[in-house]
């Protein structure tokens, strides 16, 4: 970047010089114009990134007024689990009068970097975020710096000042465990996670319920696994096959859990019966399993709406203090445990 664009706004204008096209060029690229050629577009859009240039397409509409969109950004629309978080989240950003604008990242950094970048182009008045494995702490210092209001959600992006909103990990996982040890299970795995912060809360609370009945954690029946159905099956075939065989097992959430049932189905077992097995979220899909399945209950809705009055709040107040929400877990139990 030049000295001269250091000290001052980038503009049109600049790009326009730094992609030697017209700033009517400029303008029909980045408002996507199929009129000016791929070859050229790119050389624009490759020029406003070089020399800074952020574009906001809303400006002039919203010039002298305040933006009513609102970004939501999930980590994975295939889980059921932010699919519910996303109705709380809607229902109470449209009661307040706003528009929002979801976008799937599906666990990828990159991608949500460029959700994140379009959103700022749009003029959102505020982001809602639950971020992609891998995301850097410092993307709420950078969010901050664009003046852009900002509530996590779900995941922790660990110590800072942003706003954030999630449940309980480790003292649901805790009650789950123990609720299993209490039933006279010995040898209990825990499935599901691979990563991130969560994950250790939850194994925490996991390792808690063990020590407090002098129960000993075993590596051997940690299977770690994606969050997914088809981890979920995979790993609880893994378990299985350990010698001695567990009795029970906590998942990392009702989704793994989903999978897991498919497992022992296969193998002609029937979790409540012949193994005992909790998950993690309550989401509406887990009272319909077969057989029902018990877990913890985080009331995935209720959080969405706490993280958009989160955000509500600090459009409305952007000095207040750091607010932060949790959902306190509940045990909900059903036949599979």
């Amino acid at each position: 970047m030049s000295k001269s664009n250091s000290t001052r706004a980038v503009t049109i204008l600049d790009v326009a010089a730094a992609a030697e096209v017209s700033k009517s060029t400029v303008s029909l690229v980045l408002k996507n114009s199929p009129l000016i050629p791929p070859d050229t577009a790119e050389r624009v859009r490759e020029a406003a990134r070089k020399i800074g240039y952020v574009y906001n397409s809303r400006a002039g509409e919203l010039r002298g007024k305040t933006s009513k969109t609102i970004g939501v950004i999930v980590n994975d629309l295939t889980n059921p689990f932010f699919a519910e978080i996303l109705v709380g989240v809607e229902r109470k950003l449209v009661e307040a009068g706003y528009i929002v604008l979801m976008a799937h990242t599906s666990e990828d950094v990159d991608r949500q970097d460029r959700v994140l970048r379009t959103m700022r182009e749009q003029g959102a008045a505020g982001l809602v975020l639950c971020p992609a494995y891998g995301t850097p702490r410092s993307l709420t210092r950078d969010v901050e710096g664009w003046g852009m209001p900002l509530v996590v959600m779900v995941r922790t992006l660990g110590p800072g000042k942003y706003d954030f909103a999630g449940a309980d990990n480790e003292r649901g996982i805790y009650a789950a465990t123990r609720h299993l040890i209490e039933a006279g299970h010995t040898r209990i795995g825990f499935i599901g996670g691979r990563t991130g912060v969560v994950l250790e809360q939850r194994l925490k609370g996991f390792r808690a319920a063990l020590a407090e009945r002098n129960l000993a954690f075993d590596e051997d029946l940690l299977v770690p696994a994606q969050p997914t159905r088809t981890g979920g099956y995979e790993t609880m075939n893994a378990l299985l096959d350990r010698t001695p065989r567990p009795t029970a097992a906590v998942c990392y959430n009702d989704v793994v859990a989903f999978g897991a049932l498919s497992a022992l189905g296969e193998r002609g077992m029937r979790a409540g019966e012949d193994f005992a097995l909790m998950g993690f979220d309550n989401v509406q899909d887990a009272a319909l399993s077969n057989p029902p399945l018990s877990t913890v209950d985080i009331r995935p809705c209720e959080l969405g709406e706490h993280a958009a009055e989160i955000l509500l709040g600090r459009i409305q107040t952007p000095g207040r203090a750091r607010q932060t929400f949790l959902v306190e877990p509940r045990l909900v139990l059903r036949q599979s445990g």
